[in-house]
């Protein structure tokens, strides 16, 4: 558990503090703890996605079990290759389109990834944040589960001391990068089956989405 003392948060809107804070997180990562990162929807909680207690203190740090696992940021599309056993051309063609950005996929992950994000029956909710800050460190930590900075049951942190004030100690780093512009939660679509389907409506339309996959199905239709 990081010692209150131990917690900083970091302004990334001044360049020292920024370089700074973007260090500060990579360092945590890499030592298996929690950090806070702006993202282009709104505040997440992030863990190395390959270190399995982190991504278990990540749950605990919310409130959640295993049965709720988190998604996996990525700071490249290329990166998404080396995470799934299979990739439609359908998913390809919706990362083009949407990525960086507010989309996740849902993927069959690679059998041979030695991570642990808890109930996942073996797929995984991959998405690349339209975000400086939060792709900078995920370019030097590598793929990060990440979820949004809260509570489960309590609103979403639209700035990173928002996020403190829930979280407090169990995080070691906060990044702040001001007020989320657009807080509305990304658009999941599930890449799994025979046709693609939304999972979750957010700020990617359905519309939008059928310009490139003209055959998605909405998250109304079974």
């Amino acid at each position: 558990m990081t010692d209150w003392l131990t917690v900083r948060l970091y302004d990334c809107r001044d360049v020292v503090e920024r370089d700074r804070g973007i260090q500060a997180a990579i360092d945590a990562v890499s030592s298996g703890d929690l950090v806070v990162l702006p993202t282009d929807t709104v505040y997440g909680i992030g863990a190395d996605a390959f270190k399995p207690w982190a991504v278990t203190n990540l749950l605990s740090a919310k409130g959640r079990g295993r049965h709720m696992p988190p998604p996996v940021l990525v700071g490249s599309r290329h990166t998404l290759d080396g995470l799934v056993m299979r990739l439609p051309s359908v998913a390809r063609d919706l990362v083009e389109a949407f990525w960086p950005g507010a989309l996740t996929i849902v993927v069959e992950q690679a059998p041979s990834l030695q991570w642990d994000l808890g109930e996942t029956g073996g797929t995984v909710a991959v998405r690349m944040p339209l975000h400086p800050v939060a792709l900078e460190v995920l370019r030097k930590t590598g793929p990060m589960a990440v979820s949004s900075a809260n509570l489960t049951g309590q609103p979403a942190a639209l700035t990173a001391d928002q996020a403190r004030e829930q979280l407090s100690y169990k995080v070691s780093v906060y990044l702040e990068a001001g007020e989320c512009p657009s807080p509305v939660p990304s658009t999941i679509v599930d890449v799994t089956g025979d046709r693609p389907r939304v999972l979750r409506a957010g700020a990617i339309s359905l519309d939008q989405l059928r310009e490139v996959a003209d055959d998605i199905a909405g998250p109304e239709e079974s």
